[in-house]
């Protein structure tokens, strides 16, 4: 990594985290609800009883030794296509809120309009590399084919990346018989990586019979997947921070150990979405500095194994576009690209606790990942840099800002914001002192109002809408 690198724990720390999954997974076990999972894994080498699954050491450290360190998603634009694993971050916009939150503050339930809508905003934004997966859940959708309608969606109103359904085999099957479609693939499947799915572990220690028919199919069709567990510490992991650690650990491994016993060499992601149980009310808190604590540590655990990392975003627990959804996504966020998080999902738009998601708040999270992107930029230092000459000429008391060097250099040098405020005061109250809440609704209709939506071929399109349902 040529970028700032945040670390939490010492080597000798990770190494104890690391040991201690290693004995929960082999003295306690995870349960594997998905008899073919489990039938596999005994084939392994691990020993089954009943659904509990108890993986010996060496079948999980010869299965993580198997997992590429990076990969690449390819677009359907291939300027689009993205390494996981180098040295830039990938942002992925919010995932799975069921609400969306108004610029009013209202908050209502979700539809197809504004699944569209983000991933238009998604698609324009010159920081998300992907479009999107479960953006929002569309309810005014049947449960039937809305994983299909969401998938298409993405497919036609944006020419990046895009995130698999993970909710069964089935919906997994679907996804790849679309994808095999959109690329013009000759099977079912797709000749290579498009896509990636997020696989959530239950914690504590259980992985469900959806979650795993999905994992299997992806795996199979040598589809990247992520493997994320979320403890919620104090509640469904253990109070403190490391036990936490260790119990994540634990559980993503499982899963990545799965993923390789079928099929070796399938690109896997290590996902920490773990943080801390709110003792007031016994809810998740994402916007705690512990769980910014959390994703540094997981980070520097995965990258000992030589596997990728993924960790939240802009996330908070605010339930509206305030300072408080601004100073919790700025910590995660900052957290996450410094700590060197490879796959960063809830890039954009989420507010309370994942229940929901706001445009307008999409349009603030992606000038914050835009400031975050500048801040990890590798520095460059050559003589014209240096400036050594310029600064001897200026002298003392000089000036830099007519020169020939700062006109050369501000543009490439500087960041420029689209929604800050760096006007003066006076010139802030003359052009009527539009509050960011106002610019952010403005910017959202005039992202969405002037969206040019990437050409698809027609009979492609037409195809992908059948199986859609649409």
């Amino acid at each position: 990594m040529t970028r700032p690198t945040l670390t939490t724990l010492k080597p000798e720390q990770i190494e104890r985290i690391k040991a201690a999954s290693l004995e929960i997974l082999e003295r306690t076990g995870v349960n594997i609800e998905h008899a073919h999972a489990r039938e596999v894994l005994r084939a392994a080498g691990a020993r089954v009883d009943g659904e509990r699954v108890f993986f010996p050491p060496k079948l999980v450290m010869e299965a993580i030794a198997k997992a590429p360190r990076q990969f690449t998603i390819h677009a359907r634009n291939p300027k689009y296509s993205v390494t996981v694993g180098g040295d830039d971050p990938v942002f992925a916009p919010g995932y799975g809120a069921p609400y969306v939150t108004l610029a009013s503050g209202v908050k209502r339930k979700a539809t197809l309009a504004d699944f569209i809508k983000f991933t238009k905003l998604s698609g324009a934004s010159t920081n998300m590399n992907i479009s999107g997966g479960v953006l929002v859940e569309p309810n005014d959708v049947a449960d039937t084919n809305r994983h299909k309608v969401m998938l298409y969606s993405c497919m036609a109103n944006s020419d990046k990346p895009f995130m698999g359904s993970a909710t069964g085999e089935e919906h997994a099957i679907d996804t790849l018989k679309m994808a095999a479609t959109l690329f013009e693939s000759e099977t079912d499947i797709p000749k290579q990586p498009v896509m990636i799915t997020l696989i959530n572990t239950i914690t504590p220690l259980m992985l469900d019979e959806r979650m795993i028919g999905a994992l299997i199919a992806y795996a199979e069709a040598g589809q990247p997947i992520i493997v994320a567990s979320l403890g919620m510490a104090g509640a469904t992991s253990p109070t403190t921070l490391v036990g936490t650690l260790a119990i994540q650990n634990a559980e993503v491994l499982s899963g990545i150990v799965l993923a390789q016993t079928i099929r070796p060499g399938t690109p896997v992601v290590y996902g920490s979405a773990s943080s801390i149980t709110e003792m007031r009310n016994g809810s998740l808190s994402i916007g705690a500095p512990e769980g910014a604590r959390i994703i540094a540590a997981a980070v520097q655990i995965a990258h000992s194994y030589g596997l990728p990392c993924r960790a939240g975003g802009c996330v908070t627990d605010s339930k509206i576009l305030d300072a408080q959804a601004s100073y919790e996504s700025m910590m995660n966020l900052h957290t996450a690209a410094t700590a060197g998080v490879d796959f960063v999902l809830h890039a954009a738009g989420i507010l309370e606790s994942y229940m929901s998601i706001s445009m307008e708040k999409f349009i603030v999270d992606d000038e914050i990942c835009s400031m975050v992107r500048r801040f990890i930029k590798p520095t460059v230092i050559n003589e014209e840099d240096l400036a050594v000459q310029l600064i001897n000429e200026v002298g003392p008391g000089g000036q830099y800002l007519t020169t020939d060097h700062t006109y050369q250099h501000f543009r490439k040098e500087f960041w420029q914001p689209t929604m800050s405020n760096r006007d003066t005061y006076d010139q802030w109250r003359l052009n009527g002192s539009v509050p960011i809440l106002t610019q952010a609704e403005n910017r959202v209709n005039e992202v969405i109002d002037n969206y040019e939506i990437p050409h698809i071929d027609q009979s492609i399109d037409q195809k992908l809408k059948e199986m859609a349902g649409i």
